[in-house]
């Protein structure tokens, strides 16, 4: 199946940005995706475009509705419910979570979930967000605030309508912590855009 990334002239924001790299994330021969915490379902409209038969779920009830709505033309399953608690009845291929895990009241928890939904071979993939608190998270943030006037400068800036979650109850470094100890050989790298992204492939 032949896997394309996000159009440029779709929607940007820090989240959508970093829709790609959940694409290219994608194992070989993948054919479901869950995106965890869809909101507005622009990362599951991508994941549908990609070829994936696709799952999205949330909470809000009115973003939810707005995904739905919006991408009337898909075959995108939209959930409402709390992925903790959700009986989806199988695993994915691909689990993918964009700027949600903060959400969660336990981020320990709330990983093992998401590998949990994870099929053997699969891959999860999670864009966060987190506080800075050594220099280095400054420094990149620094860097975020450079690459967000250029890139907000060149494709404009689009605001989300999902619920928010500020501050972030966690710091980068626990949140690589306690990827390191809940999903055995997972890849955490931090970027500017005040986001980091954990990959984690189930063994088979």
């Amino acid at each position: 199946m032949t896997r394309h990334a996000p159009s440029p002239e779709r929607r940007w924001n820090h989240n959508t940005h970093f829709h790609a790299r959940v694409l290219d994330a994608v194992p070989e021969g993948a054919h479901t995706a869950l995106d965890v915490g869809t909101g507005n379902g622009l990362l599951a409209r991508d994941l549908h475009d990609a070829g994936f038969d696709v799952t999205a779920i949330d909470l809000d009830a009115d973003v939810l509705r707005a995904a739905r709505a919006a991408n009337a033309d898909t075959g995108i399953q939209w959930l409402r419910g709390d992925v903790m608690g959700h009986d989806f009845g199988q695993q994915f291929d691909v689990v993918a979570s964009v700027a949600t895990v903060h959400h969660l009241p336990d981020l320990s928890a709330g990983l093992a979930r998401l590998a949990d939904l994870t099929a053997p071979g699969g891959t999860l993939v999670v864009v966060g967000l987190a506080k800075p608190t050594r220099l280095r998270d400054h420094v990149l943030g620094l860097a975020g605030v450079a690459q967000h006037r250029w890139s907000s400068w060149r494709r404009g800036y689009w605001e989300h309508s999902a619920p928010t979650c500020w501050p972030p109850p966690h710091s980068y470094a626990q949140v690589q912590h306690t990827a390191d100890a809940v999903l055995m050989g997972s890849e955490y790298r931090r970027h500017p855009l005040w986001r980091y992204v954990i990959t984690w492939r189930r063994p088979r």
